[in-house]
């Protein structure tokens, strides 16, 4: 496997750390973003020499554009570059305060956006390299009590599969890497939850957040065995669209799937009904 430069964002705990540590396994170089010197100085321990810490706020635009010109011309050029920083939001859509919904895009969309766009120019004009961001299976169906969360991840899915179809004539790959429930502390200490405060939710939702914090630590995923995917994802040379990781991802995934499909099949003749009678003027 050829030795390639690797950037990631969110590098301290969870996803971001095992998709790093696989990456270093094999050789790769890896710069990483964390938020603070301790998280720093953790990271760098992994593989010295090879494992380099950038603090950053992905929200701010300047700033990762800054660690990404750094890294190109400190470290080389980057050949992987993954948008995994993000975090979860729980509560119900009419429950969760509207700055808490526009933060959570902060992070999650425009936080991504901000990393891709500034590699983009230095793959585009290499003519090679592969664009990633970490989407959840909840960028593919919705769960109640995570609107926020999913809208985030739903929105980031239609940006890189867009991006995909762009940047393909040059070279460079997009993956959209779609995680079931993992191992990690996502779904405990570093999820955010919005109070409950409309007693007609608490029917519905009190029984999944609880289940949630229940599963937390527990969850069937293996975050070094998603490591060693995506390691692998990033040395074929038609690496997927899309990455679902996890056999319960699949099984939510295929459901929600099947669900938009038969909809779609259900109504076709109303569709249908919506033409102008004459077809399109051309």
């Amino acid at each position: 496997m050829a030795k390639q430069n690797w950037l990631i964002t969110g590098v301290s705990t969870g996803l971001g750390r095992a998709f790093a540590q696989a990456a270093l396994a094999v050789g790769h170089t890896v710069v990483g973003t964390v938020r603070s010197e301790k998280d720093l100085r953790s990271f760098e321990e992994l593989r010295p020499g090879r494992a380099h810490g950038r603090i950053l706020d992905v929200r701010d635009d300047d700033a990762v554009s800054g660690v990404v010109a750094g890294a190109e011309s400190s470290v080389g050029p980057l050949d992987v570059v993954i948008a995994n920083a993000g975090y979860g939001l729980e509560g119900t859509f009419e429950e969760t305060p509207l700055a808490e919904v526009r933060r959570q895009f902060e992070v999650n969309v425009f936080g991504a956006a901000a990393t891709l766009r500034s590699a983009l120019p230095h793959m585009r004009r290499r003519r090679r390299g592969h664009l990633m961001a970490v989407t959840s299976m909840g960028g593919l169906v919705a769960v109640p009590g995570m609107s926020a969360y999913c809208g985030s991840k739903f929105a980031l899915e239609g940006m890189l599969e867009a991006l995909g179809k762009e940047v393909a004539q040059f070279g460079v790959h997009v993956t959209a890497i779609e995680p079931g429930s993992f191992r990690t502390d996502w779904a405990g200490r570093s999820m955010t939850r919005t109070a409950q405060s409309i007693d007609d939710y608490d029917e519905l939702f009190t029984p999944i957040r609880e289940a949630r914090q229940k599963a937390s630590g527990n969850q069937l995923g293996n975050p070094a065995k998603a490591g060693e995917a995506v390691v692998h994802i990033a040395s074929v040379e038609q690496p997927p669209a899309h990455l679902v990781l996890g056999s319960d991802a699949l099984r939510l995934v295929t459901t929600a799937r099947t669900a938009v499909d038969d909809d779609i099949r259900a109504w076709e003749m109303l569709s249908r009904t919506t033409d102008f009678a004459e077809g399109a003027q051309l």
